[in-house]
């Protein structure tokens, strides 16, 4: 399976287009800020667009969306994947958008504690399938995808604490657009495919041969 893996939208999804005219893939995942801070029904707008390719495509939430995304995703035709699970073949997703708190009290922020309830009970719904795929808007925190410039740590305790629980196999992530990066938990391999809005995406490839399986991570331009 071949899956472009994108977050950070903002409104602009231009390049995401281009790269969807010339370039074939299986499925979509989206990690959030799909647009910046509304208008209401631009998110909408922007995931069916995206979908006019007729790939599948799954959705969540980032903190600078409005509330009214929830709806926004479920009218769309995108597959709402915030606060849910899904399995398509072998692989199990589960999924959490928004953000943890910060200095900016933007629309979709949970405090770690509900974050962390949310996911155990996400995550062990999807612990018997071989393959499980953690799609967050917010990066596990003190990790190469939640640095900032400043050299601080912006990202999520309680997704941390999920990936070291139950390692998954990949967390695909956002949030922190200067983080575009891969990196590990265990055996978890995190990926932040940078602000999509400027270009920046990852392309994750799963195939399966005799039960035994490679995943190949490369962070791309679209």
């Amino acid at each position: 399976m071949k899956i472009l893996a994108m977050g950070d939208i903002h409104g602009q999804c231009q390049n995401i287009l281009k790269y969807l005219q010339k370039n074939s893939v299986d499925l979509i995942v989206l990690t959030g800020d799909i647009t910046h801070f509304g208008p209401n029904k631009l998110g909408e707008e922007i995931l069916n667009e995206i979908c006019m390719f007729d790939i599948p495509t799954l959705a969540i939430p980032g903190n600078c969306d409005q509330t009214c995304i929830y709806e926004e995703i479920e009218n769309s035709n995108a597959v709402n994947l915030h606060n849910k699970t899904l399995i398509i073949k072998n692989i199990g997703f589960c999924g959490f958008g928004g953000s943890n708190t910060t200095p900016f009290d933007t629309p979709l922020e949970f405090a770690e504690i509900q974050i962390y309830q949310e996911l155990k009970k996400l995550m062990k719904q999807i612990e018997t399938q071989e393959i499980k795929i953690l799609v967050t808007h917010a990066p596990p925190y003190n990790t190469k995808t939640d640095l900032l410039p400043s050299g601080e740590h912006a990202g999520s305790e309680s997704i941390r604490q999920i990936i070291e629980e139950f390692q998954p196999s990949i967390n695909i992530c956002g949030h922190i657009h200067e983080a575009r990066a891969i990196d590990k938990i265990g055996k978890t391999m995190i990926i932040n495919p940078g602000e999509s809005s400027y270009g920046s995406a990852s392309i994750i490839n799963i195939n399966e041969e005799n039960e035994i399986v490679k995943i190949d991570p490369q962070l791309i331009k679209l």
